[in-house]
Parts: C-alpha cells; sequence; structure tokens
C-alpha cells in the first residue's frame, strides 16, 4: 500500500482482491492497536504508526526469508546440528564410522561429541543437553527407556580376561565359577552391579579389589597379574592386549546396545540420519 498508493494497485501487485487487501489491512491495525492509514476521500495516507511499521517491514520481511531458507536447509539436511552422548567404549568404535559417513552423505550437518554412561547420558538427553544417547543396559532393565525411541544396534558379549600365565589362559572357555577365589578388576558402576548379580548367582560373590572406567587401564592391572575381569567386546577392539589373554565366559552374559532419542526428535532430519548411521556402523 506504501509502495503503491492504494488498495487496488496493491491488490493487482500482490495478484489478491482489493477487499482481500482491505481485510488484511483490518487485521494489521487490530494486530497494532492503533490506526495505521488515513482515509480522505479518495486518497489514503499512513499515519505516524504506519511509517514506522514500513521502515521496519523490509528488515521484517528479509529476517522471514532468511528463517525459512535456514529452516529448509535443515530440512533438507544442508545444515543442522547434533548434540551426541556415548560411552566411551562407544566413542571409539561406533561414533567415528557412523560420523564420517554421516558427514560424506550430509556435509553441512554438525555433530558435537560428550562422554558419559549410562544412566547419566539418558539422563542428559531427557533434561535437553543433548539430542542423541549412545547407551546399553543388560536384561533386566527392559522398562528403563519406555518414554524414549530406541534404536537397537548390537548385542555386546563380555569377554573374560586374564592373565598370560593364568592357569586358565589358554582354556577355550571358562565357567565363571572357575574364577571365584580370583581378584577381580571392575569397570564403571553399571557393569560392576552386573558382575556382582552374575557371580553371586554362579555361588560367589567376587572380591573387588580394583575398578575403574578405564578399559586400558583394567588390561594393565589384569597383565601385571593384578587379578581377573570381564570387559566388553565392543572395548576390546580398540585396545591393545598385551600380556593377557581373552577367554570366553560361562554363562554367556551379553548388554545391549542402543540408540535413544526423545520422539519428537527422531522427526528432526539430522537426528534421524544420525540414527540410521549408527545403526550401519554396529554390524561393521
Amino acid at each position: 500500500m506504501a509502495a503503491t498508493g492504494s488498495f487496488s494497485a496493491a491488490a493487482r501487485r500482490l495478484g489478491c482482491t482489493q477487499p482481500a487487501v482491505s481485510q488484511q489491512m483490518k487485521a494489521l491495525e487490530a494486530s497494532a492497536g492503533t490506526p495505521l492509514l488515513v482515509r480522505t476521500g479518495r486518497e489514503t495516507r499512513l499515519t505516524q504508526a504506519g511509517e514506522v511499521l514500513v521502515r521496519h517491514a523490509s528488515g521484517i520481511l528479509a529476517g522471514l526469508t532468511a528463517a525459512e531458507e535456514e529452516i529448509a536447509a535443515i530440512a533438507g539436511l544442508r545444515a543442522g546440528r547434533v548434540r551426541l552422548v556415548s560411552f566411551p567404549s562407544g566413542s571409539s568404535t561406533l561414533v567415528p564410522t557412523a560420523l564420517a559417513a554421516l558427514r560424506a552423505a550430509h556435509p553441512g550437518t554438525r555433530v558435537s561429541l560428550v562422554e558419559a554412561e549410562p544412566p547419566r547420558s539418558v539422563e542428559m538427553l531427557r533434561e535437553g543437553d543433548c539430542d542423541v544417547a549412545l547407551a546399553f543396559r543388560y536384561g533386566s532393565a527392559a522398562a528403563e527407556w519406555d518414554d524414549l525411541v530406541v534404536r537397537p544396534l548390537l548385542a555386546d558379549r563380555l569377554v573374560g580376561l586374564v592373565p598370560e600365565g593364568h592357569r586358565l589362559a589358554g582354556a577355550e572357555s571358562v565357567a565363571i565359577a572357575d574364577l571365584a577365589d580370583e581378584s577381580w578388576i571392575a569397570g564403571c558402576p553399571r557393569c560392576r552391579r552386573q558382575l556382582v548379580e552374575v557371580c553371586e548367582k554362579a555361588g560367589f560373590t567376587p572380591r573387588i579389589d580394583f575398578a575403574t572406567d578405564d578399559h586400558p587401564a583394567v588390561i594393565g592391572l589384569v597383565a601385571a597379574g593384578l587379578g581377573v575381569a570381564v570387559l566388553p567386546g565392543l572395548a576390546m577392539e580398540s585396545v591393545r592386549l598385551k600380556g593377557a589373554r581373552t577367554v570366553t565366559v560361562e554363562p554367556s552374559v551379553q548388554r545391549e546396545i542402543v540408540a535413544l532419542t526423545l520422539p519428537d526428535l527422531a522427526q528432526v532430519p539430522a537426528v534421524a540420519a544420525t540414527l540410521d548411521q549408527l545403526a550401519l556402523a554396529a554390524p561393521r
């Protein structure tokens, strides 16, 4: 209207009817709470409030256009951000492969990574501090993620570790009860609880002399002859065994590795693409 001088001219430029433009102006004046136009006979001119609105209109329209373009880029995976949290053995195995593939397919998508073990990583997801959580659970905790979208990735079997010169170092498989008298090196709190549960089912309580979340440290302690341990198979992929031997432990114990997100976040293209790449990385 400010550019064309009349409702009818504005309607022609916009490709709509003159009554439609008039209705929009009435709605705009109602929203502003003050008249924007003064009509005197056949002439229509801007009020002071109308002049202020026109002065800011170009910036508003430019901002809307920029917002639309940015949203379209995110929706089309030309841009976007994903905050990922992972436990350490996942960070060193699954995450690099998944993120490299994501960057190759969608170079505009940016992913940040921090480390935390469950349940802290799951709390971070629920508190809005991350978008995807790589986590694990043992069978007894099946209902703890009912409010989340759960993408199963793989079943990770626990592997026994004994010193190189241990009496059972050459055995194909070892009953966990055969290690009842050993000194134990335990991992993260959740893994520690699982170890105690498995040992107690086998008829003994493990004597845990050392506890560390650092998998190379576990291997170092075992290699020094200070005890035995069980570690997830995933953790063994990124560490060097020197002075320790792996053995198959019976009964078999597995942890389920999953990627978690919130139901609303699962619809965000960058988040969905991250989940897909984590799922593709798991079998490798």
